[in-house]
């Protein structure tokens, strides 16, 4: 079957998070993916995370994550026989894609000005911190950076006290589809007008692009929103969070009727709110017009309703009215069980090595007659070199010098690593 991106190179030149997760969707719709590793690897491959008990030897989850399906190529990029083999992938390659810093880029040759003239038709794909340019464009950047100076942290937790952080690396997987997006802009564009170009995006950039209603708001009434704990800061009226009598927790954000409104008020005992001309509209208890009374009013109304019915009682209630919008508020566990997500194969199975059987997050993006899949694991470190170079060209003795600099570098490490 037909995928979009089928007989496209990606030649990726990455690291943790960011970069990799654009490659990982490219690859899912066709792409073929070459990840250039250092000898010693990228260093995602070792991070365990938390709660992690699986073998020592097990690739690290967030590499699994951004890194399956791809081949894996390692090389010294600074080194003669390096720069021979990036030169060759470049020449074969549709996109070069990277979220390394552009000094060092540019230290090794691989920046876009000395990319552009070579490889006329290369989409190069640039994903930084701050953007490429103004006076921080080189500056460091990891996910909580970035929301913090793209303020998302100043409405994030409750008013008055410190900002807290959600629950994901929401920037780095934001600027990854930015990524991805330009990448496949940069395609089109090639297609219809016959050349590559520079594609730049960054963590600030994908930060403000998540926000752009609430900073919209602060541009047009001049004032900042501030952090409303389980609430949303542009939303008044009943949005948000609440918590059931056992310790369960619902995201609840409206009715789309008047008849399911009042079920709810009939099923947790607030008649008042039946009543009650300031709430009786879905508008109103938005507060679309801005003259309704205080929010906090019809919020404690319902934390009490909430509270007086358990978690199962109120799942059942919830889908005997479907007018409700809103939603239980599940742990990994149970989003990773919820047929909702293997219907869609937004979680799907697949076999690890060392791991064996487990289960990862698939293509959420669904195309009809050219659809996309997930391609297989991720890659053990350099198990592609040869493949790779073979596929180039390079004879048997080109290749064993690449692989024993690479041992050599790898024992240099290990050295280094023993003596300190």
């Amino acid at each position: 079957m037909h995928e979009p991106l089928s007989g496209i190179t990606v030649l990726e030149l990455t690291l943790a998070l960011q970069g990799p997760a654009a490659g990982v969707y490219l690859r899912d719709i066709g792409a073929d993916v070459i990840k250039i590793e250092p000898p010693t690897g990228d260093a995602f491959r070792y991070l365990r995370g938390k709660n992690n008990n699986t073998p020592p030897d097990a690739l690290g989850p967030g590499f699994i994550s951004a890194n399956r399906g791809k081949r894996s190529v390692c090389l010294d990029i600074r080194s003669e026989e390096g720069r021979e083999v990036l030169s060759r992938l470049l020449e074969k390659a549709d996109v070069f894609l990277s979220n390394y810093r552009q000094p060092f880029l540019k230290s090794v040759g691989l920046d876009y000005e000395s990319l552009a003239e070579e490889y006329p038709q290369l989409v190069y794909a640039h994903v930084s911190g701050f953007g490429p340019e103004g006076p921080d464009r080189d500056k460091a950047m990891l996910d909580g950076v970035a929301q913090a100076r793209g303020g998302l942290s100043s409405v994030t937790g409750f008013s008055g006290q410190t900002p807290v952080l959600p629950g994901a690396t929401i920037i780095d997987l934001a600027g990854a589809m930015q990524l991805a997006l330009g990448v496949m802009s940069g395609l089109f564009a090639r297609a219809q007008y016959g050349m590559g170009q520079k594609v730049a995006t960054s963590a600030l950039g994908a930060t403000l692009w998540l926000q752009q209603w609430e900073l919209q708001q602060c541009m047009v009434t001049g004032i900042p929103l501030s952090a409303q704990g389980s609430h949303v800061p542009n939303i008044e009226g009943p949005y948000g969070i609440y918590d059931t009598q056992d310790g369960g927790s619902f995201m609840f954000a409206n009715a789309q009727d008047e008849e399911s409104w009042d079920a709810l008020c009939i099923f947790c005992e607030l008649f008042e709110l039946m009543t009650d001309e300031a709430w009786n509209t879905p508008g109103k208890r938005l507060a679309a017009s801005g003259d309704e009374p205080s929010p906090n009013e019809i919020r404690v109304l319902l934390r009490r309703g909430f509270a007086s019915k358990t978690t199962d009682e109120w799942v059942e209630f919830m889908y005997s009215q479907p007018g409700l919008i809103m939603e239980r508020v599940r742990d990994h566990n149970e989003v990773i069980a919820d047929e909702q997500n293997a219907a869609n194969e937004y979680i799907v199975p697949m076999t690890m090595p060392v791991l064996g059987e487990t289960q990862v997050v698939g293509n959420t993006i669904r195309l009809s007659e050219t659809p996309g899949r997930v391609k297989g694991p991720a890659p053990e470190l350099g198990a592609n070199t040869v493949q790779v170079l073979e596929e180039l060209g390079f004879d048997p003795s080109e290749i064993d010098a690449v692989l024993k600099h690479n041992a050599s570098i790898i024992k240099e490490f290990m050295d280094a690593e023993s003596e300190s």
